[in-house]
């Protein structure tokens, strides 16, 4: 008689934790959304400011403008992934969605006529810094089947504490692992019960040793991802013109935070003598919190024609919470007839926990050339190995640390914007260079991305029209601890249509 083990997890247990170098990343890296101006000229407004997301790069920007203003933008986001279990072919995934990418005003306040301070600056804006909607999917032959995963918690986790007791439910248990020994405990009790893996020595509880039931050179694996949500920006700005050359701004920055992730992972072609012919391991993991930052920055004008710019931005601390939900399935042949299936619902809550990502500094460079147009570049750099999960008292977290710490660096960004005016139209274009977070070659890619635009002035309104266009590779473990990598070629595309108004 088949044995099938479900766990579908929906309650509580605390004291578990499964961060990694992989949400470090998420929110420290951010996407070049905004205003459509700022993203037709590729977000290089370091030194150029007057435009509402040209705060995110340079926070004295806001002083530029001679007026109060209003812009509005908002577009559609697209995404192509080809994914696959090695870096050629693989299944293409699209994905489509419409955001308000950014709105926000500033408000200016003129001086008296012969102040030392010409003017002051108070500006509001909403940014979306990354949108999490994006979907893969993977079919194909692969070496480590999910036993793998189980196996690699497993091994060295004593029997004892795994096995369900005399009057106690397979939720009670699963609960006193969570919350006395941890996530890694749990995936081996999980692999456990569901019959991917045994005991050596089924007859000791001290026994750390284990074996798979699944027999298989390679195994035929469907598994897709979906995941969505996002990392918005709420900056209030001020900011202060001095004499005629000089600009100085500060800004806070206040995020908030929402990602879902849904996986399934559906597997078969085992050999036929295997105990185990079909397996599936899905989960779901839920994220909200929020995040502060703040920023200092200044522009200067060196005569009429050339602009410096230089800010800092204080390391971004997310204030996170989890929850995660898995279920588990294998068609194990057990001794036992009686036992046939097995439900239980039980939600991990992970403990608030706090991610530190990278201070970034910016430098900038601007060309204006009157009313006929502007060149502007920006250089911006995080070190990604100081980035921190903590409390850093936490084992995992501290190991998580070190790993990040040796596998990490610097990350380089290069921006490149023009605008061409012909009387009240501006032609734009722009280009964005972002190297990868990772020390060694081949984890992740450098991001390369091209961007171009329109915009049409009359009277105090202007409406602006741009594309852009990224493309990355990356690779991504499916899950921690085991079956693998994915290997994914990512193509971002965002039309974005802005409305802005003088008043």
């Amino acid at each position: 008689m088949k044995r099938i083990f479900t766990f579908i997890l929906l309650g509580l247990c605390v004291n578990a934790t499964a961060q990694t170098v992989n949400d470090v990343l998420r929110y420290g890296l951010e996407e070049t959304q905004g205003s459509a101006r700022f993203q037709a000229m590729g977000g290089a407004f370091g030194a150029l400011g007057g435009d509402l997301s040209s705060l995110n790069i340079n926070p004295a920007g806001s002083a530029v403008f001679s007026n109060n203003i209003l812009t509005v933008s908002g577009g559609n986001y697209n995404r192509d992934n080809t994914a696959g279990f090695g870096p050629a072919g693989g299944t293409l995934e699209g994905l489509n969605a419409v955001e308000l990418n950014q709105v926000g005003g500033v408000f200016v306040f003129k001086s008296t006529e012969g102040a030392a301070w010409n003017k002051l600056a108070l500006g509001v804006n909403y940014d979306m810094v990354e949108n999490f909607d994006d979907s893969y999917r993977i079919i194909g032959s692969n070496p480590n089947g999910i036993d793998t995963y189980f196996l690699n918690f497993a091994q060295g986790v004593p029997l004892g504490p795994l096995r369900v007791r005399e009057g106690e439910t397979v939720v009670d248990a699963y609960l006193d692992i969570g919350s006395s020994l941890g996530f890694a405990d749990q995936q081996a009790f999980l692999g456990f019960q569901a019959g991917f893996i045994d005991p050596v020595d089924p007859d000791d509880d001290g026994n750390t040793d284990y074996f798979s039931n699944a027999d298989y050179s390679t195994v035929n694996q469907d598994y897709i991802q979906s995941t969505n949500g996002y990392n918005s920006k709420f900056t209030l700005n001020f900011s202060g013109q001095y004499q005629e050359s000089f600009y100085l701004g500060a800004s806070l920055n206040f995020h908030s935070v929402l990602y879902e992730r849904l996986t399934f992972l559906d597997e078969s072609g085992y050999d036929a003598g295997s105990p185990i012919q079909s397996a599936t391991f899905d989960s779901f993991l839920h994220t909200e919190g929020s995040g502060f930052s703040m920023q200092i920055g200044a522009i200067a004008r060196l005569g009429d024609v050339v602009r410096i710019g230089g800010a800092y931005q204080s390391p971004t601390w997310y204030r996170l919470t989890d929850d995660f939900s898995q279920a588990a399935n294998s068609d194990f042949a057990d001794k036992n007839p009686n036992v046939t299936n097995i439900n239980l619902g039980v939600i991990n809550l992970f403990d608030t926990y706090t991610i530190k990502t990278p201070a970034k500094v910016t430098g900038s460079v601007a060309l204006v050339f009157g009313p006929e147009g502007l060149l502007s570049f920006d250089y911006d750099y995080q070190d990604f190995s100081n980035a921190e999960l903590r409390p850093a008292s936490d084992a995992n977290f501290a190991s998580e640390n070190a790993y990040m710490a040796e596998v990490l660096g610097g990350v380089s960004t290069y921006r490149l914007g023009g605008e061409y005016r012909i009387d009240r139209v501006s032609l734009r274009g722009g280009y964005r260079y972002q190297t990868s977070p990772y020390k060694e070659e081949g984890i992740w890619g450098d991001l390369e991305a091209y961007s171009g635009g329109i915009g049409y002035s009359w009277g105090p309104n202007r409406l602006d029209l741009s594309y852009s266009r990224s493309e990355q590779d990356v690779t991504e473990a499916l899950y921690d601890g085991g079956l693998g990598d994915a290997f994914i070629n990512r193509v971002n595309n965002y039309v974005t249509v802005g409305y802005t108004l003088n008043f």
